[in-house]
């Protein structure tokens, strides 16, 4: 049997503090952290446009290191394949930098290659001169805007490793193993160099390609460098990758593939990279904003419900 003590005489017993409503409204440990986490994660929306193009810049040099990447074509060496009418100059092409990884460039390929040091530059190029000038040019050459180097050239495969190559037969065409080549893209506007309209037989030695413009009176090609100790012959080594489309100007999107392959192609745009990378990022950015406005919403909806008794 229990007994309370009675209060002591002269004093009068306090009430019983009622419960505490604290924990009604207060929230735990674990919300408060989550929302000092939304809010820390909540940025204004021009510095997350900023980090959206910093890292599309980024996928898009990587992409064109990597995958595919757009050539500024300033010589008409491959007219009327690349320009296409008198005047015209700065078609864009993609160059699929992948596709030699699994295969050998093969004939009629138009291929990107870095001349050897005899090939002499058909364009001349002018530098930067400033630091501003080369900081624009880099990031032309990020995006795939800015004009290649003096030793990068494009032409088309005629022949390749342990092939013979020969011009001419009786109706003027080029030979390879003997067999004349049937080539509808050969464009000429004036007499060819006697010195560049007969050549051969030259062999291709191994790992090597025989070039030639389809501009045949305007293209210094191998027939420019047959006394070269490769006899004009440039290795697979120097291949940058294999022009597949033309993506500017709009008026000329079309694909490069052998005379039998070429179809119309929906447009692509220039640069390419760069959209594509924009493409790429453009998405998870708006999914991850919304995600972070579903958040806010939720968390200011429960503290809300906490609150109300």
């Amino acid at each position: 049997m229990t007994h309370e003590n009675p209060a002591e005489p002269g004093t009068t017993a306090e009430p019983a503090a009622p419960p505490s409503t604290d924990n009604a409204t207060a929230p735990t440990g674990r919300a408060a952290r989550a929302g000092r986490r939304r809010r820390r994660r909540k940025q204004p929306f021009w510095r997350e446009l900023i980090t959206l193009v910093v890292i599309a810049l980024v996928l898009a040099g990587l992409i064109q290191a990597f995958l595919v990447k757009t050539f500024y074509i300033p010589s008409g060496s491959m007219e009327q394949t690349l320009h296409g009418c008198p005047g015209c100059s700065g078609d864009r092409v993609l160059v699929n930098r992948l596709v030699y990884r699994f295969r050998d460039p093969r004939p009629g390929d138009i291929v990107v290659f870095r001349g050897p040091e005899s090939w002499a530059p058909e364009v001349q190029v002018a530098g930067p001169t400033n630091i501003l000038q080369r900081g624009v040019q880099a990031l032309g050459e990020l995006i795939g805007v800015a004009q290649p180097s003096e030793k990068d050239f494009i032409k088309r495969v005629i022949a390749v490793g342990g092939q013979t190559v020969q011009c001419c037969d009786a109706q003027g065409r080029v030979t390879v193993n003997g067999k004349p080549l049937t080539e509808p893209y050969i464009y000429t506007d004036a007499p060819e160099d006697p010195q560049l309209s007969t050549f051969g037989p030259v062999t291709v030695p191994a790992d090597h390609m025989w070039l030639m413009g389809d501009h045949r009176n305007a293209s210094l090609d191998s027939r420019a460098h047959v006394t070269d100790a490769d006899h004009g012959t440039v290795s697979i080594k120097n291949v940058i990758g294999k022009a597949f489309v033309i993506v500017w100007p709009p008026s000329r999107w079309n694909t490069l593939g052998n005379p039998m392959t070429v179809g119309a192609l929906g447009p692509l745009g220039a640069p390419a990279p760069l959209v594509l990378s924009f493409a790429m990022v453009l998405p998870f950015g708006m999914w991850r904003r919304s995600r972070r406005v579903a958040a806010g919403r939720t968390g200011r909806s429960g503290q809300t419900g906490r609150a109300m008794p």
